[in-house]
């Protein structure tokens, strides 16, 4: 089972919901915290890291003395990484997408690869939860390869759950794509409800299940819940705006270690995405 919690705009309870939920089912859970332009998950699961691996992308080299500046190489980058200036010839590492599509053009062998940083993906233990999480490099720009590497570590027989970043960007997709389920954490306020309906339609168009959670749910007004019914959305959890919920998520505990009660809830949530992953 891979459950991928995701929001359309930060601030809803995303990271709350998948350490909770994670926490709760124990032992046999991995968590990918894919959020790695600012992960946190590893605040509330205090993971002990045990190994740190460097993440780097193929970037073009070009050989001048080879280069016949036949521009082909630029012709076939629809990013703009390389461009021609005369008898010069300029690559822009932070644009490229690493396609290898100027090295397969080059009639003359002039480009090679190296490899340029993104960022580490951590992995290590919290209790008997396996935690995997990447940080991008400050600067970097281009988050997607980091999020595969991390779902790299996806084992489909266990129950994975990925904390993907926040928004309706390709960072957001390539953390969703070949999931089998989509948790949405949303709030009832009208931002909430506008970035939801983005995010939602996100899902549609890649074709996964998906359900609601909802955070802070005594407020705002009912427009996110007219929204998931007209949508045929199931709302599988609400949680109250409670002060010592928010006092528990402030001092970085996990709510179903100070508040019991909850797990059972989490649990519940969970049986709920099985049961509609076994009717998709």
């Amino acid at each position: 089972m891979i459950i991928s919690v995701a929001s359309g705009k930060g601030g809803t309870g995303k990271t709350t919901i998948a350490t909770n939920l994670a926490f709760s089912l124990g032992k046999g859970v991995k968590v990918l915290d894919c959020d790695v332009e600012e992960p946190n998950a590893h605040l509330f699961l205090h993971p002990q890291i045990e190994k740190t691996e460097s993440i780097s992308t193929p970037i073009p080299v070009i050989d001048e003395d080879k280069c016949t500046y036949c521009n082909k190489c630029v012709e076939i980058c629809r990013y703009n990484s390389i461009a021609i200036i005369g008898k010069t010839i300029l690559t822009f590492p932070e644009l490229c997408h690493s396609c290898g599509g100027c090295m397969a053009v080059c009639p003359e062998d002039a480009i090679t690869e190296t490899g340029r940083e993104l960022g580490v993906v951590e992995l290590g233990k919290s209790g008997n939860i396996d935690f995997i999480h990447g940080k991008l490099r400050v600067g970097e720009a281009m988050s997607p390869p980091l999020i595969n590497e991390v779902r790299s570590y996806i084992e489909p027989d266990s129950i994975n759950i990925i904390d993907a970043p926040p928004g309706t960007s390709c960072p957001v997709i390539a953390a969703m794509k070949n999931t089998d389920f989509v948790l949405m954490v949303t709030e009832p306020t009208p931002f909430g409800l506008h970035d939801l309906q983005l995010a939602v339609e996100a899902v549609k168009l890649i074709d996964i299940p998906c359900g609601l959670v909802i955070n802070r749910s005594d407020i705002g007004n009912n427009d996110v819940r007219a929204y998931a019914d007209k949508e045929n959305l199931p709302i599988l959890l609400e949680i109250p705006f409670d002060r010592k919920i928010a006092e528990v998520y402030s001092k970085g505990y996990l709510i179903v270690e100070k508040m019991p009660e909850y797990k059972e809830k989490f649990l519940e949530l969970y049986n709920s995405i099985e049961n509609i992953v076994g009717k998709a």
